[in-house]
């Protein structure tokens, strides 16, 4: 087996576009596309308390409020 083989996935980021059509709030993956964030990055920074945005728990799933990621980014109204 080469190291293409076992080698990660490219994360690529989201287009202005995209962001603007995501739903009022997304799933912890979705956030860490966006921010650019490899997916352990980004459960470790939520779990610790440290998201560049603000985190909200539902039992065991993350999501994050769209209106505040896309303020981070630069791209609110």
């Amino acid at each position: 087996m080469g190291v293409a083989d076992t080698a990660r996935p490219i994360t690529r980021g989201m287009s202005r576009d995209e962001l603007l059509a995501l739903p009022a709030a997304v799933d912890l993956e979705t956030a860490n596309r966006a921010l650019g964030l490899g997916r352990s990055k980004g459960y470790e920074l939520a779990k610790r308390g440290e998201y560049p945005c603000r985190v909200l728990r539902l039992g065991n799933a993350y999501r994050v409020v769209t209106a505040e990621l896309q303020t981070l980014l630069g791209l609110a109204a």
